[in-house]
């Protein structure tokens, strides 16, 4: 059922784009502090387009938490460019928000600092129990063994979208579900000037994405079991120089790629100029830009044989939203309210209609507005064949250093220096080298 409120959301959605990943980092600022036990101060994601309409999504909510509970909520939404960095020096100087998102992938590296509130089985009661939660969300909120840093917000996985009309003007009928496929398929879509598909090469959070997934397809990890780095493994090398070789040898990637950093693939592709993009949740983004739900067809990402699953079959990193507050809040009470407002059934349809993500809350997916088959592909993967990110306390130090490692591989390529094996485990060596040693 949709109130008249998640029409209005709705309405919303068509001037939304997401943003780039669930990831990011840059220069840093002051945080926000409490007015008075009242009032919370809450630092939300760039998840539309821009800043505005993330205000246009979110604050009737708040303004709708402030007449159920008396308490008011200060926004600010902050870029990706600045989060990670705007956190970290909120952790480390106590002058941080009382509530705040975070991209999943940081669970673990910012639980490390110990600024966040433990989420236990007293903390999860008060919001209706932690087994609302769907496992693969869950699974991404904090080390294993440790009471979670953080509660799931908005989910997304990977997926392939491609064009339907360039599809079958190539004679495609079917979208690949094989990297060979999506090689063949690539190449009789790369001509006159139209490529088979665009990345984000300049994009390091992207890269680590596509890098993790890459490397379980040939069993690999990027840490170990006890958490020390292995980039330079058989299966992590081979893993990213076949996710660079798109470009670099199969050619089906525009060189020009290696420079977008930030939405230029999905603007590539709601044009017409490539033919497919592995991207985060981007029915709404795409729409947003020009095309209909008829334009293009959206299928699991890609694995070396067989079916997407788990093992080496897994095609997807559990991406997402997770919802955190900061230990030294003058309202736990409060902040803990508020997480279990923006968590409920009601909040979570509005809020992911509004995004074109899925809601972690078991009870939300199941509403009608997320059985869409878009939807029904980004649900199968977060169900069956994605995995979490390394769930390590170095983990941003990795995303930084490996994904910046892709990224220049990516320029090598093009400006045509050759990617061989060797250019790519020396790259992942230096990766190595930069990370914390204990």
């Amino acid at each position: 059922m949709r109130s008249n409120r998640a029409a209005a959301v709705g309405a919303v959605t068509m001037s939304l784009a997401l943003a780039v990943s669930a990831c990011g980092g840059g220069s840093s600022t002051d945080g926000g502090s409490n007015d008075s036990p009242k009032t919370l101060t809450y630092w939300a994601s760039n998840q539309g387009a821009s800043v505005e309409v993330d205000k246009q999504v979110l604050q009737p909510e708040l303004d709708k938490f402030e007449k159920q509970t008396g308490i008011k909520v200060k926004l600010e939404v902050v870029p990706w460019s600045d989060l990670l960095n705007r956190i970290l020096t909120a952790t480390t100087s106590g002058q941080g928000p009382d509530v705040l998102n975070i991209g999943n992938t940081w669970s673990a590296s910012l639980q490390a600092t110990g600024a966040l509130l433990p989420w236990d089985a007293k903390n999860f009661d008060k919001i209706g129990g932690k087994d609302r939660f769907v496992d693969s969300a869950i699974g991404s909120t904090g080390a294993e063994g440790q009471d979670p840093a953080a509660v799931p917000l908005y989910s997304m996985s990977y997926a392939l979208y491609y064009n339907k009309k360039m599809f079958a003007d190539a004679g495609i009928s079917a979208p690949p579900t094989t990297w060979a496929e999506l090689i063949a398929d690539g190449e009789k879509l790369s001509k006159d000037g139209k490529w088979g598909l665009s990345i984000e090469g300049s994009n390091p959070s992207e890269n680590i994405h596509h890098a993790v997934v890459f490397a379980k397809q040939h069993g690999a990890d990027f840490f170990t079991a006890d958490g020390k780095p292995a980039f330079t493994s058989d299966g992590a090398v081979e893993g990213v120089k076949q996710f660079v070789d798109l470009m670099a040898k199969d050619k089906i990637v525009a060189p020009g790629n290696a420079e977008y950093a930030q939405n230029q693939s999905v603007s590539d592709f709601a044009k017409g100029k490539t033919a497919m993009l592995l991207w985060q949740s981007a029915s709404s983004n795409l729409k947003t830009q020009g095309m209909s739900e008829d334009d293009f067809g959206v299928a699991p990402v890609p694995v070396q044989s067989g079916a997407p699953g788990t093992g080496d079959s897994v095609n997807s990193m559990v991406m997402g939203i997770n919802m955190a507050v900061f230990k030294n809040t003058d309202n736990v009470d409060g902040a803990t309210e508020f997480v279990k407002f923006m968590t409920s059934d009601a909040e979570q349809k509005i809020l992911n209609t509004a995004y074109s993500s899925i809601p972690p809350v078991k009870t939300a997916q199941a509403d009608a507005a997320f059985n869409t088959t878009a939807n029904a592909v980004l649900k199968d993967t977060l169900a069956k064949s994605a995995v979490a990110a390394p769930q390590v306390a170095d983990e941003s130090q990795f995303e930084t250093a490996v994904g910046t490692a892709i990224k220049e591989l990516f320029a090598d390529s093009a400006a045509g220096r050759a990617v061989t094996t060797e250019s790519v485990k020396a790259a992942l060596e230096k990766a190595q080298q930069q990370m914390p040693t204990k």
